[in-house]
């Protein structure tokens, strides 16, 4: 169980770098689109803004995994290790 949380923990932290990455490329394809003012222009950005979009939605469910995955490490915690009444 601990590799497992391990593991998920260092693809989250590559997820968001790689979130970060595509950000930064949006953002700039934003700046190019509203100068460009051109269709051509305009199809990168949404692509780039999919691309982030994906990225977030990945993101998010490797978060809900780690919190799925901590919790149940803690349920198995606390039957190894009944609280003292």
């Amino acid at each position: 169980m601990t590799q497992r949380l391990k593991r998920a923990r260092e693809e989250l932290a590559v997820a968001d770098e790689q979130r970060a990455a595509l950000a930064e490329a949006a953002d700039d394809l934003r700046i190019r689109a509203a100068v460009a003012d051109t269709p051509y222009a305009e199809r990168e950005l949404g692509d780039a803004q999919r691309h982030v979009d994906a990225m977030d939605k990945s993101r998010n469910e490797l978060a809900k995994h780690i919190s799925d995955l901590q919790r149940s490490q803690d349920e198995l915690l606390n039957r190894l290790v009944p609280d003292p009444l």
